[in-house]
């Protein structure tokens, strides 16, 4: 995990925070100590409502070519 100091916080608190918003998570030192974490806050729930309107409008799966693309790119020694 990267750090960054109080002082490059204060001073460069945009680019930080877009490292954060970017998926980073950052240890905040003071004098060389670890004294907080930056981490991005969690994702919203989606409502089930909204999944369900997405996955009824999903394009059908056609198993067959499916399972062939899949055997293509799996080694089957595992």
């Amino acid at each position: 995990m990267d750090s960054v100091s109080v002082r490059d916080l204060r001073n460069n608190g945009g680019r930080v925070l877009r490292r954060v918003a970017g998926g980073e998570t950052l240890t905040v030192t003071m004098d060389g100590e670890p004294i907080a974490e930056l981490r991005p806050v969690p994702g919203r729930a989606i409502p089930a409502t909204t999944l369900l309107t997405r996955w009824r409008h999903l394009p059908p799966v056609e198993h067959r070519k499916l399972r062939t693309d899949l055997y293509r790119v799996l080694d089957a020694s595992l």
